[in-house]
């Protein structure tokens, strides 16, 4: 490969999604596979630095050191001539140990202080060698570090000791350590080779041990292929491998002041998007904001979050002066309710009264709306019933948060419970039920039962609201999914250790009624605008993949020419 293409590159593929990071990888694994700079045929062979090697670690290594399985890894691509294959532990002491006055002031690194970027320092606290010299793994400046243990080691957590107080000291044990030959590997050469995707991926398949606490083992660290080049060469690929990663931290550097400023101007258009004084400008700032934010998932959810804001002010569609009044709708549920009251009573209970809307926090209803509350449009609002799942029997199923995904039911997985008729008669959910989680993480969550399901009742920690008829109850869950629903959901749920709201809060859940007509209108003019929303979404996501299936593809041919 002629390694001034890739710099030809640099610029043009940085643009693209996960471009800066990609880079990286690809400019370490283009250096160990002798890719990177070009070879001098006068450069003295590799091979030599591995005897030499080999000769000053004999003279310190008795035979019971090596750890070795005795397996030979086949080597896993050509290399350039002068280069040769070998392993970290021909090249250096693999386990050092320090022998130092107890009173020596040296290093200490835990974890945390060993970096996951090429070149960046490791830190150190300072400490007395006798407080670490036993139970640790020890270090000294020049020396490679490596961390052994799951996640760390997928992410890179290496580098190259240096300025470690005294030239000395230890570190946790979940690392790995390489103390090179002097002269026969550069210590960030044997770095890039340890942070390249070949040893980190390959190294990832090596793991052993439990999910949570798997490690790479030694023999893989100290005894995988190693390609080394000619000493001359290292130096003119630590050298290549800074100048090139610098520039992806400039990059990278400029890539994130532009994204600053467009998410600036991305926020300030999603603050528009609640301010719009009709759907015309609400598309125009929606638009501004799918095109202009690398954060497209949570830009599509902020205008979704913004459509159903508007439909619940009164904002998305125009008013019909010529609608019955919400007031008339309101005078007419009551009826409703009475009626379904008195049904299910036979007038021996008594009926619930809801206290009238607090709206001192609301904006003014439009013309022909009127202010109330959740509990006024319901029929009634009641929490299920207490029983334990039943995976065998299945003859009345039991509906739980955790089977209500995505605003989605499988039934066929939903269990079953034991349960009285009478019961059943009570808890059963029919068509147009809507259902709220009322604890825990999933507080607020809602579910619209849009047809009739399999015989089903609700489990005690879901609150049923029973829409009135009169109203469209897919309106009532547009509200139910508003950022005007959330806000006083939170701040009847506040103040407690385990979130939770009950009926009572639920049912003075304040809401703008808008005409029936005008409720079908919005209704229909969510879907319409939800759909253009997912489409605007789906392109954009469709144009990242193709930049990033362009990068790969780039990358590749810049390998492979």
């Amino acid at each position: 490969m002629d390694p001034t293409k890739l710099l030809q590159h640099f610029e043009t593929l940085a643009e693209t999604p996960e471009a800066v990071e990609k880079l990286r990888a690809f400019v370490l694994d283009l250096a160990v596979r002798g890719s990177l700079v070009p070879q001098n045929p006068k450069d003295a062979p590799a091979i030599q630095l591995v005897e030499r090697a080999k000769s000053v670690l004999a003279k310190n290594r008795r035979k019971s050191d090596d750890q070795s399985n005795g397996e030979t890894a086949v080597p896993p691509f050509s290399l350039p001539k002068n280069w040769c294959w070998t392993c970290l532990d021909e090249l250096g002491d693999t386990a050092p140990k320090n022998e130092l006055n107890d009173k020596t002031e040296v290093g200490f690194s835990p974890m945390r202080l060993v970096n996951a970027k090429f070149g960046e320092p490791i830190s150190f606290e300072h400490k007395a060698w006798s407080e670490v010299r036993k139970g640790f793994t020890h270090f000294a400046d020049g020396d490679v570090v490596v961390a052994k243990i799951t996640p760390c080691f997928q992410n890179g957590k290496s580098g190259v000791i240096r300025g470690a107080p005294n030239g000395f000291g230890a570190g946790t044990t979940e690392l790995h350590i390489l103390r090179p030959v002097a002269n026969c590997v550069l210590p960030d050469y044997a770095l890039a080779f340890v942070k390249s995707p070949h040893f980190l991926i390959n190294g990832e398949a090596h793991m052993t041990g439990t999910a949570g606490q798997k490690r790479v083992s030694w023999d893989y660290f100290a005894r995988t292929p190693f390609p080394l080049p000619p000493l001359a060469e290292q130096r003119r690929i630590v050298a290549k491998v800074e100048e090139l990663l610098a520039l992806c931290d400039a990059l990278e550097a400029r890539q994130t002041a532009a994204r600053e400023h467009r998410a600036r101007l991305v926020r300030s258009a999603l603050d528009h998007l609640t301010t719009a004084k009709d759907e015309p400008e609400f598309r125009q700032h929606a638009a501004f904001v799918l095109q202009h934010s690398d954060l497209v998932l949570d830009s599509a959810e902020s205008l979704r979050q913004g459509i159903l804001q508007l439909a619940v002010q009164g904002r998305l569609v125009e008013q019909n002066p010529k609608d019955e009044p919400a007031s008339k709708l309101l005078v007419d549920i009551a009826a409703e309710k009475r009626r379904f009251f008195d049904e299910r009573n036979s007038g021996k209970a008594k009926l619930q009264q809801y206290d009238p809307v607090d709206i001192s926090d609301s904006t003014r209803a439009p013309k022909g709306w009127v202010w109330t509350s959740l509990g006024h449009v319901s029929l009634r609002i009641h929490y299920g019933y207490t029983a334990s799942a039943d995976h065998i029997s299945r003859d009345v199923r039991l509906l739980r948060i955790t089977d209500i995904q995505d605003n989605r039911v499988d039934w066929d997985s939903v269990p079953g419970c034991a349960i009285d008729e009478t019961d059943v008669a009570k808890y059963r959910l029919a068509a147009g039920d809507i259902l709220i989680a009322r604890t825990g993480g999933t507080i607020g969550k809602t579910f619209l039962v849009e047809s009739d399901p399999p015989k089903a009742v609700f489990a005690s920690y879901l609150i049923r609201v029973i829409p009135s008829k009169l109203a469209s109850v897919r309106f009532l869950k547009l509200f139910l999914e508003s950022p005007l629903y959330w806000k006083q959901l939170r701040a009847k749920s506040a103040g407690t250790g385990q979130p939770n709201v009950n009926g009572e809060a639920l049912s003075g859940l304040a809401l703008a009624l808008p005409p029936l007509a005008e409720q079908q209108r919005i209704v229909a003019k969510v879907d319409e605008l939800l759909r253009w929303c997912d489409a605007l979404e789906a392109r954009l996501t469709a144009a990242q993949t193709t930049a990033t299936h362009l990068l790969d593809a780039t990358l590749h041919q810049i390998l492979t020419a």
